[in-house]
């Protein structure tokens, strides 16, 4: 019983494990994912397309990568690649799944129908496709020297004259630096502005032309392919804008526009010398022209066209201000910058005659004034005029001809003027450099004697003072040598005096020793006494009568009395001293 029930449940194993691994089991590989259909359960609602669990239809949510097991019985399941977005590139999410949107909102947050207002960064996403479709589109590009404008396209409408604020729909005051930005283009639009200096050209009866900055290329290629896409975007608007103008311009009449200049032939854009275009036109990106010049008469009634260049700058801090204000930078040109330029042009030409922006200090006063009037009218207007260069000017020949003879002749005539003063002033300068000539020679011999006396001089002052020296020297000597006899005769002069006192000391105490003793014999008796030996003994020998002893006594060297003498006044002799 128990060996039937153990192969029973060995086969039981065996078919789980041939059912799971051979018929359930199913690999995602890297890079894809498997979306899963549930075949039973509840029908969806009609407003529902992905099902959750207990649902039968498409499930919302995707299997990654890696093992996996299902029953095939009960589910579906279906390979397909992740979404994967590029470096460079944006993914905009349009979800089929979620609430339904505000009718007054068109972007969709997450967990809501519609298109999503946040948009996928570069990477790798797993989203069900049934649900949720993802767009790729390029990233927002800011070149180097433009600034990007941002118009935000949802939100309630800002009030006029403001920039948007959050949640308002309008123009931002905040602009984007130089770089890369992933912005979701149905939420914001961006456009790109010059910024710096940039220049209007005005060729005349040729027309007008406006040369923006190049771009700036980088090293990354990428990079430039999403910058020249930005700008030919750019660019398009702007012919767009272009062709409006123009197209209003022919029906009205353009402005400043001679008959001259409508019949002038087409140039090529963006060469040096631009044509006078029929209509506005639009180059490469960096040039773009308008049928507008100068043209004023002149004091005495003649007629004056010029070519002038206006550098102007725009700075990032007013560009928002002047987008929202006026629109781009043609915009800006065409309705701001060009206006000025025409009615100040004629207002200060027309106060000077035409003989004055051919010779004399006219034109150049001219420029200065129109530069000063033109930085202090637009610099309200938030641009920097930094400068106006009158190129050429264009004047009727009947005056030009006239001018200029007699300008030629003149400047001849100064020009012989200036060879004679030339000839001149080369002959005071030949004359000029005999005399420098001569005047170094006699420097130089000025300098020898100069040199000489100073010499001597200095010899002669060189000997005094040896000689000064020499005396000094003995005189010192002199002094030394009587200061060292002085001294001579006072150091033995009191030597002998200490001599003579202290022998003389010496001799009174030894009188006063003498004269304490009565007897000179006691005196010599002291003096023997002292100079023994203290260590030196008597011994008497007795030997009997007639002999030495008896000797002795008879030559008074034995008489008590006698030595009794001599021992009183050897011990007197210390108290008298």
């Amino acid at each position: 019983m128990k060996k039937a029930i153990f192969l029973l449940v060995v086969m039981v194993a065996f078919a789980w494990l041939v059912w799971t691994w051979g018929f359930c089991r199913f690999y995602v590989q890297p890079g894809y994912m498997a979306v899963i259909t549930a075949k039973r359960g509840k029908a969806l609602p009609a407003d529902q397309i992905l099902a959750h669990d207990a649902q039968k239809g498409v499930r919302e949510n995707v299997l990654g990568e890696g093992r996996h097991f299902l029953n095939p019985i009960l589910y579906e399941h279906k390979i397909q690649p992740v979404i994967k977005v590029l470096p460079g590139k944006v993914g905009i999410v349009t979800a089929g799944v979620g609430t339904n949107l505000p009718e007054d909102e068109f972007l969709a947050e997450e967990g809501q129908k519609g298109i999503w207002r946040r948009v996928l960064g570069p990477g790798t996403y797993r989203m069900n496709p049934v649900g949720y479709q993802v767009d790729l589109v390029d990233a927002t590009p800011i070149p180097i020297g433009y600034a990007g404008v941002m118009t935000s396209l949802s939100g309630r409408q800002a009030p006029e004259g403001e920039f948007a604020k959050a949640g308002e729909k309008g123009v931002r005051q905040d602009i984007l630096q130089p770089g890369l930005y992933y912005i979701n283009p149905r939420e914001i639009s961006v456009n790109v502005l010059e910024i710096g200096v940039n220049q209007v050209s005005l060729l005349g009866k040729m027309g007008s032309a406006v040369l923006t900055k190049g771009q700036i290329m980088t090293d990354n290629a990428a990079m430039n392919v999403l910058q020249q896409s930005q700008l030919s975007k750019q660019a398009e608007r702007r012919a767009d804008y272009l062709s409006q103008q123009s197209a209003t311009a022919s029906g009205a009449g353009s402005r400043g526009v001679s008959a001259e200049s409508k019949m002038a032939p087409q140039m090529q854009v963006g060469k040096p010398r631009v044509a006078v275009p029929k209509q506005a036109q639009l180059s490469d990106g960096n040039v773009f022209v308008l049928s507008q010049f100068v043209e004023f008469p002149s004091r005495d009634g003649f007629e004056i066209s010029l070519d002038m260049t206006v550098e102007f700058e725009l700075l990032p801090k007013h560009i928002a201000w002047l987008y929202r204000s006026y629109g781009d930078l043609p915009a800006v040109v065409d309705k701001v910058i060009m206006p000025q330029i025409l009615s100040v042009s004629r207002l200060k030409g027309s106060a000077y005659g035409a003989k004055d922006f051919i010779v004399g200090e006219g034109r150049e006063k001219f420029q200065n004034d129109l530069t000063d009037t033109l930085a202090r009218t637009l610099a309200d207007r938030r641009i920097n005029i930094h400068s106006a260069l009158i190129r050429h000017v264009n004047v009727p020949m009947q005056i030009l001809d006239p001018i200029q003879q007699a300008s030629l002749a003149m400047e001849m005539d100064l020009t012989n003027k200036e060879k004679q003063n030339t000839a001149k002033i080369q002959a005071q300068l030949n004359t000029e450099m005999s005399l420098i000539e001569q005047r170094r020679e006699t420097v130089a011999q000025e300098t020898e004697k100069i040199k000489a006396e100073i010499l001597a001089e200095q010899e002669k002052e060189v000997a005094q003072i040896a000689a000064t020296t020499i005396k000094q020297v003995a005189d010192v000597a002199k002094q030394t040598a009587g200061v060292q006899a002085e001294r001579t005769m006072r150091l033995g002069k009191a030597e002998a005096d200490a001599y003579g006192l202290v022998e003389g000391e010496k001799a009174m105490g030894a009188q006063i020793k003498i004269k304490s003793f009565d007897d000179p014999m006691a005196y010599n008796l002291w003096v023997l006494a002292t100079s023994l030996n203290p260590q030196i003994g008597i011994n008497i020998l007795h030997a009997g009568d007639g002999t030495l002893w008896t000797d002795l006594k008879d030559a008074q060297l034995g008489d008590l009395g006698g030595a009794e003498v001599i021992r009183k006044k050897k011990e007197a002799a210390p108290a008298a001293k």
